[in-house]
């Protein structure tokens, strides 16, 4: 057999990952993910503000991210000066002022709660996987600058929670790898391209097939581009989960912003997702009731 038969054939044989509340799989919901990052700018006010917009658009989770500065900033890089709202500081320096601790973690815990969206966050080295758990996120997601550092992949398998793995800038031999640590019992994996923004000849949407019947895990898409074309375009490739970065203005200060989607935008996404996974339908050719009528009245059916 071959053919859309069956690439739906192979997508049902596909266990689905439950993440909170939600399953993630094929013939599931599309998961789709505010990804607030570090777009927040270190302010938590905006942050409940991206979360608002997130459950007010439908999705089902934002996503930050968690660093320990001194070990995530290189030492070499540490002292360069870097411009910043804030003034001139150093990179260490910025880095610090815009990451989140325990007590803004705390407030985002409670407000996610109050709005009744799921949160987690990418962790960038060990202590932040621990920091995390103290939270008991739904899960963790592994950002694609991590694929090789498999001293945080064991550490994230340790948890035993659902993984998100995002495939941005790696080849399938580093995912192998990475799979092989994380096992494939709770993992979605997540096509994507790290480059901000994204152009669409750099897509390659056909690679969400490739992972899928490589690993027979949940494959969904991490995009960086502008607009909706393509994060749609995946969902009807077979997506089963859809990340996008948010922001209140693509003009902000910082460096994702650019590539992030503003609240229309979110709202527009999650609309037209929703429009998709009606259209699909199941594969199977039948003649619905709306065509019985012209059917009817239009058919000759001749020997």
């Amino acid at each position: 057999m071959s053919g859309p038969v069956s690439d739906i054939a192979r997508a049902t044989e596909i266990k689905p990952v439950r993440i909170g509340d939600h399953e993630v799989g094929p013939g599931r919901p599309v998961y789709v993910i505010g990804e607030i990052g570090i777009n927040h700018n270190g302010d938590v006010d905006i942050a409940r503000r991206l979360i608002n917009i997130a459950a007010d658009a439908g999705c089902q989770a934002v996503k930050f991210q968690k660093r320990t500065p001194e070990i995530c900033v290189p030492p070499e890089q540490q002292g360069r000066p870097r411009r910043t709202p804030w003034g001139e500081m150093t990179y260490l320096e910025y880095k610090r002022r815009v990451e989140f601790g325990r007590d803004e973690y705390e407030q985002i815990a409670k407000y996610a709660a109050d709005r009744g969206i799921d949160w987690f966050a990418s962790p960038w080295d060990v202590p932040s996987v621990e920091f995390l758990e103290e939270f008991d996120v739904v899960a963790h997601k592994v950002a694609s600058a991590s694929v090789t550092d498999k001293e945080l992949l064991r550490a994230l398998a340790a948890t035993g929670k659902p993984i998100i793995l995002s495939t941005g800038m790696s080849t399938l031999e580093e995912i192998d790898e990475a799979v092989e640590i994380l096992g494939t019992d709770r993992l979605v994996i997540l096509h994507a391209t790290s480059t901000y923004p994204m152009p669409p000849e750099e897509a390659n949407l056909r690679t969400i097939h490739t992972l899928r019947d490589r690993y027979g895990v949940p494959v969904g898409y991490s995009g960086h581009e502008r607009g909706l074309q393509i994060s749609l375009a995946a969902v009807t490739m077979g997506a089963v989960m859809v990340e996008r970065h948010i922001t209140l203005d693509r003009t902000m200060w910082g460096s994702d912003h650019a590539a992030s989607l503003e609240p229309t935008g979110l709202e527009h996404l999650v609309r037209d997702i929703r429009i998709i996974e009606e259209a699909l339908g199941d594969g199977v050719k039948r003649v619905f009731p709306g065509e019985e009528e012209p059917r009817a009245r239009l058919r000759r059916v001749t020997d």
